[in-house]
This record gives C-alpha cells, structure tokens and sequence, in this order.
C-alpha cells in the first residue's frame, strides 16, 4: 500500500509542481527505505521481489515499444539507426575503459557494466519527455533510442559475460553461438507473437473487452518463455513484439496504448519506490566513493556527448540537436535490475570487484536523473528546440465564428492553429494569417504531420455533435477532459448526451454552433471589456443583454479562462473579458475605451 501510495503521490506532486517525477519517486523511496527503515521491499517481497520488477519491465518496455511506428521517423531514420548502433558501440567501447581506468573495476566486470550502460529506457526518458514538451524530431530520437537501446544492453552486458567466461575458459565456444541463437528466437518470437494478436483483432477473433487483458498476458508469456531460454533476452522479445503490433495499423491500438500507459505509469510510480527504498545505508555511503564519483561525471560529460558527436557525423542533424541528444540520458530500471543479475554472477565467477556495481550503477542512475531530469526544459528552450513556453490552442471546425474566436486569440498572442477537413473551409482562416491544418484531426496521418505537443487546448466547434464528442474523448488521455471544449448541443435531446462523452460546455447550452454562426452572419464582433474598480465584472453583468456572449477571461499574466457550463469564472478588476457583441452596441465602445484609458493612466501612477 505505501508503495504504490508514495508512487502516485510523487506523480502528482511533480505534476503539481512541474518536477521530474523520477526524482521524486527516488526520494521517497529512499526516507522510506534506508533513511528512516519504515520498509523494506525486498526483504518483504522474498523471492517475489526479482520476478514482480522483472515483469513490470516486460510491461513497460512493451508499452514503450507501442509507440515505435517507423512513420515517425521516415524523414530522420538515418541518425536514429546510427545511435542505436554505432553510438551504443562506442559508448560501451569508451565507458568500459572509463569503468576500468576511472572506478578501478577489473577488465572483465568493466565490459559487463559498460555494455549494461548504455541503456537508457522509456522509464525514464518518456516522463521527462512528457514535462519537457520537446519538438517531435529531437523527441523522437530520444524516445527511439531508449525504447531499441534497452534490450540491445542487457544483451551486450551478457554477451561480454560469455566473452569473459569463456576468456577464462568456464566457457566453450559453443556458448556464444548459444548466445546468438537465442537472441533471434527471443526476436522472432516477439515477432510471431505480436503478428499473431494483430492478425487475431483485426479479424475480429478476440472481442474488445478481451484485447488489452489478452496482450498483457501474451506479453507476460512472451517474456518469460524467452527469458527461460537464455536470461535478459526477454526484454528483447517484448520490444520485438511491441514494434510489430505498433507497425500493422491495428484499429484497436490506440485503446491498448492508453491502458498499457495507465498500467506503466502505475508501475513505474511502484518500482522506482521499490528499488530505491530497498538500498542499504551501506551502499548511499559507498556512493561517495571518489572514484565513483568520477566515473559518473566522465559518463555525463564524455561518454555520452562522444558516442553522439561521433556517430552522427554525417547525418543531417543540427549541432542544436546533438547538443540536446547527447547530454540526456538517464539510466532507469533496467539498469538497476539488470546490474542486480551482473553482481551476482560476477560474483560467483570470483571477480569480487563485482561488488561495487550495486553502488556504482545507482549512483549513475540517480545522478542522471536528477541532471537530466532538471535540465532537459531548459536546455531544450536554451537550444530552440522545446515548443512554445506557454501551449497554444487547436480549433476543429473553420466557420466563421471559429476564425473570429481564432483571431482574437492570435491578437492576444496565443498559438492558435484551425483545423479541418477541408481546404476550402480554411481559407477564411487564412485570409486572417492564422496557422491552418487542411486534414482529419482523427486521423492516424496527423500524429506525424502536426506537432501536437505544442498545444494543451482544444475547442471542437463543428456542426456535428456526435462528431465533437467522439473528438473529444479521442483526446482525453492526451490533453485531459479539462482542456477539452465543444459546444453545446443542438441536435434533439441534450440528455441524450452523457456528460463523460462530451468535452466542457463552451459559454453556455444556448449557444450552440448555429446559434454563434447566425450571430457571425449578423457582423456580430470580437469585443475586449477591461475591468477595473470604477468598472468591475457586477457593472459588466448589468449590461450584459441577449446581444453579447462573454467568451472568455484575460486575465492580467496573459492567461485565458473560457467562460464554460462546468467553469464559474469570477472576473477581478485588471482581468479583461472578451465577448462576441452585435455591431448594433456601439455606444459602449466609446465609455469603454474611456474605461480603458482611465485604467491604464490609474496603472501608471501606481508604477
């Protein structure tokens, strides 16, 4: 219960707060765990312990892996391919020297954990990609990286174990072709295994409600078998698997993807909690081992940043993104289960410097997490290669009302983009030089055509109603219900609706999209209300007639508050109202703009 208690506190506090959730989740575990000794999991657990994180890895890999369609990358594939390969070859190459010479570990266990360190994993790198709001291509190559590389570590960990063994003659060289065997029938069958469920849905041999439950024990199995057959070739199998089912255009994939991404973010909240707070004093002491220490900071700052210069030499991309890349790479759980396996076997191979790994892997996963974690906003900011500081505001549907609402939001420099199917509907919102997108918002083909996570907002304000709730609950894992709006529905019955099916009522249930579109035919205007204490919101409330519709609050830092059902706004003086009013209320402009004039003379004087 604290586990998972802490874990889903620390997410929501870092989301309160706009903190790396990683961090906080180490924390916790560690005032828990070896600070205060109020738990300790692995001593709880038993037995339990290794198999339980394992398999949340498997879950959360394959999650990762959901999300890996090639379309994403069909304009930047080259420089992902190099990272994955050349660059995690040379970052194990540089950091087994730099484990050997600089942290004193013996040759053998240096490439073991040099191999294992080139991982950095979607556990770590999708939250701090969801806070950090980067653009697509720099996103996507460091969400590909750490989703491929993951495996592909464990993997060249256990193939340097086999070198060594069979350096030291416990192994013949029949192991290695063992090895290699294993490793493409973990590939192929996460392959047959993700080909299969893809085939069994879309041929609809497996009903909606058994699809998610029946991948996730598919993946569990999956994982398992290939474990079985060699060790850590299981984390292979899953991402082998992930990868097809991402790539066969399955209907029903985005509905598993959000409920593999609730079961992910609950785990990765409970095992980061787990891990953390199963540490001994002993091993937060030997952390500040000089040479540690040092290893640590050679990694940061000459491991990763090489691996990327070098391997992206060629590539077409920018010293911005290079930059960016190859500084963020924070070390997550497989790191720290998979250098749990290594110190054991190690050991029990008589390499007694094996010892060090526990702390040694836990002080690079906790420092590049809290470097990384605090940096990537603002390096990616620093670089031009974040999205707009503040998210703008997606508008589906282009009538006339749209535009206007769109442009008077443009005028208070909000990133504001229209969207709608067709090209000709746009060309009011063009005319008006606003960001327009001619397409589907449905649409697999937008995901990679517009750059979603530059907005947080979105207005559904089509003639459908049917349509405008099936938007709406499309975007929900995304944007949240909250930063949702449609509005109000015109066709039959209201109740009809239910309110989970439908986004936040803009501005009231009369004032559907006809109603704002015969009012736009009418020459209905924009119109900006500035309260102050000679005028407040109770004086704007008086002349509030059947001819003006309040759209929404500005208030004084720039903010925008849309007037809606679920949303009691209470306007302050300095706040100011925009409103959609007939041309026939020309008579307030003038006392208005005197309003106005007062307001600012008044706002000077205090200055």
């Amino acid at each position: 219960m604290l586990i998972i208690f802490l874990g889903v506190l620390s997410q929501w506090i870092a989301w309160r707060l706009q903190l790396p959730a990683i961090v906080l989740m180490s924390i916790a575990g560690l005032l828990v765990g070896p600070i205060l000794g109020i738990i300790d999991p692995a001593e709880s657990f038993g037995e339990l312990f290794n198999p339980f994180i394992s398999l949340a890895v498997a879950i959360i890999l394959f999650e990762g892996s959901l999300n890996l369609n090639f379309k994403e990358i069909r304009t930047f594939g080259k420089p992902i391919l190099r990272i994955v390969t050349l660059g995690a070859f040379i970052a194990w190459i540089v950091g087994s020297l730099a484990a050997h010479y600089i942290a004193g570990l013996s040759w053998a266990v240096a490439f073991v954990i040099g191999g294992l360190f080139i991982v950095t994993g979607p556990t770590v790198i999708l939250p701090l990609l969801r806070q950090a709001k980067l653009k697509t291509r720099p996103a996507a190559i460091l969400k590909w990286e750490g989703i491929v590389v993951d495996p592909f570590g464990a993997l060249l960990a256990l193939f340097a174990f086999q070198f060594v063994l069979f350096a030291i003659g416990d192994e013949t060289a029949a192991a290695f072709g063992l090895f290699f065997l294993a490793s493409l029938f973990s590939v192929a069958l996460g392959a047959g295994a993700g080909g299969l469920m893809g085939m069994l849905f879309e041929k609809g041999q497996v009903p909606e409600f058994l699809k998610a439950p029946m991948v996730f024990g598919v993946v569990l199995l999956t994982f398992v078998v290939s474990d079985m057959v060699m060790h850590e070739t299981g984390l292979l199998a899953v991402t082998a698997m992930g990868m097809v089912m991402a790539n066969m255009n399955i209907a029903s994939i985005n509905d598993m993807r959000h409920f593999k991404e609730n079961i992910s973010v609950l785990l990765i909240s409970s095992i980061f909690v787990m891990l953390t707070a199963s540490l001994s004093l002993d091993v937060l002491i030997e952390i500040f081992n000089w040479q540690i220490i040092s290893f640590v900071l050679a990694t940061l700052f000459v491991v990763r940043p090489l691996s990327i210069w070098l391997s992206t030499i060629g590539t077409d991309l920018t010293i911005q993104e290079k930059t960016l890349v190859g500084w963020i790479a924070p070390r997550g759980i497989v790191a720290l289960t998979v250098s749990g396996y290594f110190s054991g076997v190690l050991l029990e191979a008589g390499f007694a410097d094996a010892e060090l790994l526990t702390a040694l892997t836990f002080a690079l996963v906790f420092s590049t997490v809290i470097a990384h974690g605090f940096t990537i906003g603002w390096l990616g900011r620093k670089l031009g290669l974040a999205s707009a500081e503040e998210p703008g505001i997606i508008i589906v549907g282009a009538s006339r009302f749209a535009v206007k609402l769109g442009e008077v939001l443009a005028d208070l420099n909000k990133n504001v983009m229209i969207v709608d199917p067709s090209w000709g509907s746009l060309q009011g919102a063009r005319q008006v030089g606003l960001t327009t997108y001619a397409g589907e918002i449905l649409s697999e083909h937008t995901d990679y055509e517009v750059e979603m996570t530059a907005y947080e907002t979105m207005i559904v304000a089509t003639e459908t109603d049917s349509y405008n709730a099936l938007v709406v609950n499309n975007f929900v894992p995304e944007l949240g219900r909250t930063n949702l709006y449609q509005t109000a529905i015109h066709e039959g019955d209201p109740a009809d609706f239910h309110s989970s099916l439908s986004g936040r009522t803009l501005f009231g249930d009369q004032w559907n999209i006809h109603e704002l579109e015969r009012k736009a035919e009418q020459g209905y205007t924009m119109r900006k209300t500035q309260l102050t204490e000679q005028f407040s919101y109770e004086d704007f409330l008086e002349k509030w007639t059947d001819d003006t519709i309040p759209l929404f609050v500005q208030r004084p830092q720039g903010k925008i508050e849309f007037f809606a059902e679920s949303n009691k706004l209470e306007p302050k003086p300095g706040d100011a109202i925009i409103s959609f009013t007939s041309p026939a209320r020309q008579s307030d402009r003038t006392q208005e703009r005197l309003e106005n004039k007062r307001f600012k003379i008044a706002t000077q004087t205090k200055a």
